[in-house]
This record gives C-alpha cells, structure tokens and sequence, in this order.
C-alpha cells in the first residue's frame, strides 16, 4: 500500500503531504481545486510522461516521492532482484522522481537511479490508476491472460504448472541446439557450401601432372598445320620425290660412294666412310620417325575444344580453391574434414530435434486442455462482468473474452487472451484501450475488478472520475463495490458524489489558497465534524444548510455502522 505520497513544486502545489491509509480513501474539493493534479503527480511517480510543464511557475524543478509498505514481498521481489535493488527488512519501499527544467526526469528506488522502463516495471505492480492515465494494468493486454488464469486457479493450476516445466523444458532443449552449433540457418549453408565444393572438385577427378600435359597437347593441336608443313619440309629435304631435284640421301649416298673409290687408293678414309654410311642411315631413320609422327598430328577442333574446356575447368577451380591443382586438392582434404565435424554434431543435433518434437507434442496437448479450460473460466466471467455492468447502469453493455492462438508456444501456453467491450447497443466489441470516456473506462474496470478483488495482486487500485455521468442508485452502487474492494485493497478515490465519499475510511480535502499572490493547492485530513461539512457541500452546493448537515450526518452515521457490521 500507499503510506504517503510527497509532492513538491508540481503545477499549483508547492509542498503537498498526503498521509494515506489501509482501505478506501476518498478525496473531494471544490472543481479546479488541484483533486486531479494530485493523480497527475502519482501518474508520474509511477512511471508516466514527464513534461518540463508539471513544473511550478518560477521553480527549477519539480519533485515527487512515494513510501510504499509492501505486505507480499513476492509481488515484486523479483523485479527487485533482477534490478539489483536493495530491499529494507521492514517492507518499506521509497520512489522518487525528479522533473527538471531542462525537461528530463530522475527517477529513484530506494535511493538507486533506475531507468524509466525499470521504474514502469516495478509500479505496475504496485499500484494501478483508472482514470485517464495510462498507466491501467487492464490497458495491458499482458494482463489479462494472468486474470484470467487467477480466477479459474483451482482448475487450471497443475495445467499452468506443466506447461511451464514443459516449456522450461523446450527452452533448454533450444539453448543447448544453439551452443553446439551454429544456428539452423547457417548449419544447413554451411553443409550445402561445403557439400557443394567438395562435389564440384570430387566430380572434376584432378590429377597432379594433368594441366601441363594439357597445355603440350594444346600447343600441338593449335599448331598442327605449322607442324605439318615443317615436317613436309624436312622429308622433301631428306628424300626429295621431285625428278629434278636430288634429295639428302641421294647426295650422302653419292657421298658415300666416292669415299669408297677413295678408300681404294687410300685406307685412311675408310672411317669417314663409315661416318657417312651412319648419317645415312640415322637420316632415314628420322625420315619414318617423322613419317610415323605426321601420321599422328591432325587439326581436330572438337579435341581442342574439349582440352580448352577441361583447362577452363582448371582454372576455374583454381580461382576458387588453389593457385594449383595441388594445393587445390589439399583444400578439398581440409573441408572434407570441416564436414564431418558439422556432420557428427549433426546427429547429437537430430537427437535433440526429436526430443524438442516430442516436448512440442507434448505442450501441444496440455496447451489445448488448459485452453479449453480457459474457455469456459471465460464463458462464467463474460457474464459475471457482464451483470456488474448492468448494475453500473451500463445496461447495454456486453464484455467477452477474445482468444487467440499464437504460433509459439510461450510459458503461459498457446492463448493470447484479450478482454473486450462494447458499451452501447449495435456497437463492435472493442478492446479496452479503444473506450473515450474516463468515467465510462473507470466503471468497466470497477466491474472488472470487482470479480478479480481476490485474485488481482496489485495492493492499491486508484479511481478518477468513476462518478462522471452517474448519480442516484448508480453511485450507490459503485461506491458500495468501491468499498467491498477496498476490504482486500487499498483504494483512492477522486470523487463529487456524496454518495461514494461517505463510505470513506479516511477523507482528504484538496482545495485553492492564495499565499502571496500565487495560488496554491493544499490538502487536508477531515475529522468528523469536517467530513459532515464537506458532504453537506457536495449535497447542496457551496451554501451549506441544517437540512443539508443533518443529512450528511445521517449518511456518515449509518455508512460507519455499515462498516462495522461488515
């Protein structure tokens, strides 16, 4: 609950204290008194926007502090924890914010500076504001899934409790997929990339020495012509067909035979014979090698376009793997080994797939069931809400519970609930957020609240404007509920009517005073005598009668008696 609410140089208030008490605390004042801008600086305690504006006319900063006594440390000891926050052992937890000039805003939680999300964080579960203000834990949607869930908890309960082990469950499943490899994503362009370029040089079937024989081969079919004639050229030399013209072994022989006439007159020349009688020989020797190797050398554009393709290949390879055909296959050996790495994970991958599969199936069925469960809390509440807001004279009013269902599992299980509403006849439902009027929004949420008073854990609730629109029964009426809430929670209560201000355990009066030539806004405590007065004001106006007093009297009287039975 609220101990005291602290307010410095916010707007029209110089130094407000509001020593607040267990129960239902009413506030009343005359209109343009300062009620609102005290929910205004709670609305900013608690997290909402901040505007250089809140600032008091001629101050440098605006200042705002909350002691909180916090009777279930459960509530909030976790966000506690996560934050690192300190927690007195007397349950006692201090809220600040500072507005500056400037426009920015210092928050604190017991004396630590925290960011706004953190400070948002921690106060929607301490305090909830129905008004207009946004900071309406039944604005958020987040909410009503838990609501729900506490209504129906004695039949949902072990549900709730498995699908969170079992979720649990997924979720470290999903953390130990992440750790031993790479994401599934990556894995499978990994395998496919390395598949890929362990295919592309397995199927090119390389061979060390092959790109050299290649480029000789090339060169002699590229060449075969110019080949061709040289050779042609060489033989025509050797031993010439032409009738006119003597050939080289004609002339050796010729050679050769004259040596032997010689050799008869002079033995001397028999070696040099010999030596010609050998060239001879060794000539056409060359002469059917060189016929044998024409023989083999023919211009074949499909064998040249089938070596250039192969070099190609090559060389494409090359650019990607290697400069060379040995470096290249010395690549292959080392993604061939990155391969079976990722492949062996890939089995301890698989069998944690087929565990998440069956925890998935699992969450599957246990969802459904807490679901149809869900269902049918939300058929009994749909016209529980439904008949409290007929009673707050919204007699057309119409309230469902919208199901969705997600697409992931989450620990709350497959529903994406959401409340709706429609306040007048022939209007869509809508959801709670899309409402205009503050009062109206106010009314639903009493309802609302007055179904979840046992199960919503947020100690202190806060109304602004709940009487906007209604009189008579209708605020008999709200103000009772009002009250029967207030037995499980703390309430504050901005209100005109007499009718809810009377049930108040504590009554605060706000109104304008001149100090100084400016106009400030200060806040009392009424006693008794006090509160019969202020009723009497708001029963009759600013004139106040015997009739009005006794009357106001008579209301106080029997609301304290009503207390007390109750």
């Amino acid at each position: 609950m609220l101990l005291e609410l602290n307010i410095s140089n916010f707007i029209i208030i110089d130094k407000m204290k509001i020593t607040l008490s267990k129960g239902f605390n009413i506030i009343t004042g005359e209109t343009g008194s300062g009620k609102s801008i005290v929910i205004d600086a709670l609305n900013v305690l608690l997290g909402g926007r901040a505007s250089r504006d809140y600032i008091r006319t001629g101050c440098d900063k605006a200042f705002i502090e909350g002691l909180f006594y916090l009777e279930k440390l459960e509530n909030i000891k976790d966000v506690l924890d996560e934050y690192g926050i300190e927690f007195e052992q007397d349950n006692m937890l201090l809220i600040s914010r500072e507005i500056f000039s400037s426009g920015k805003s210092i928050s604190r939680i017991n004396g630590r500076v925290v960011t706004l999300s953190m400070l948002n964080k921690l106060t929607k579960k301490l305090v909830d504001l129905h008004g207009q203000h946004e900071h309406q834990s039944l604005l958020l949607v987040e909410n009503h899934i838990e609501l729900l869930d506490s209504l129906g908890k004695e039949n949902i309960e072990s549900l709730i409790i498995d699908v969170k082990k079992e979720f649990d469950r997924l979720k470290k499943l999903k953390n130990r997929l992440k750790e031993i490899g790479i994401d599934e994503m990556e894995k499978e362009r990994k395998i496919d990339l390395l598949k890929f370029q362990l295919n592309e040089i397995d199927s090119a079937e390389l061979r060390i020495d092959e790109e050299e024989k290649i480029i000789g081969e090339l060169n002699l079919l590229s060449n075969a012509e110019d080949l061709l004639n040289i050779i042609n050229n060489i033989l025509e030399c050797i031993n010439s067909n032409d009738y006119y013209e003597t050939s080289l072994l004609d002339q050796i022989s010729s050679v050769s035979k004259n040596l032997a006439k010689i050799v008869k007159y002079d033995d001397k020349f028999m070696e040099y014979n010999d030596i010609i009688e050998t060239i001879y020989y060794q000539l056409k020797d060359i002469a059917t090698e060189l016929r044998l190797y024409q023989e083999t050398i023919e211009y074949n554009p499909e064998r040249i376009k089938l070596l250039e393709e192969r070099l190609d290949l090559i060389n494409n390879l090359k650019r990607k793997y290697g400069s060379n055909i040995e470096e290249i296959l010395k690549y292959r050996d080392k993604i061939s080994y990155e391969l079976e790495v990722i492949l062996n994970n890939e089995r301890e991958i698989e069998n944690i797939k087929k565990e998440i599969f069956s925890v998935e199936e699992k969450l599957n069925v246990i969802c459904e069931k807490l679901s149809n469960e869900r269902k049918l809390i939300a058929k009994q509440i749909e016209v529980e809400i439904t008949n409290e807001l007929k009673e707050l004279n919204l007699k057309d009013a119409k309230f469902e519970v919208s199901f969705e269902k997600l697409d992931h599992f989450t620990e709350k299980g497959l529903d994406r609930v959401e409340f709706l509403i429609a306040t007048n006849p022939g209007e869509p439902l809508k959801p709670l957020n899309k409402v205009a009027s503050g009062g109206e929004l106010s009314r639903i949420m009493l309802a609302i609240k007055t179904i979840l008073a046992d199960v919503d854990n947020i100690p202190c609730l806060v109304f602004d404007e709940i009487d906007t629109g209604i009189s008579g029964k209708t605020a008999m009426i709200v103000g009772e509920k009002i009250r029967n809430i207030s037995q499980t929670h703390q309430i504050i209560c901005i209100t005109h009517l007499p009718q809810i201000a009377v049930l108040g355990d504590s009554h605060f009066y706000i109104e304008k005073k001149k100090i100084e030539g400016k106009v400030v806004a200060k806040i009392n405590k009424l006693n008794y005598e006090e509160r019969v007065n202020e009723i009497s004001r708001l029963l009759g106006g600013t004139k106040l009668t015997e009739m009005t007093k006794k009357l106001a009297d008579e209301m106080l009287m029997a609301s304290n008696k009503k207390n007390k039975v109750s």
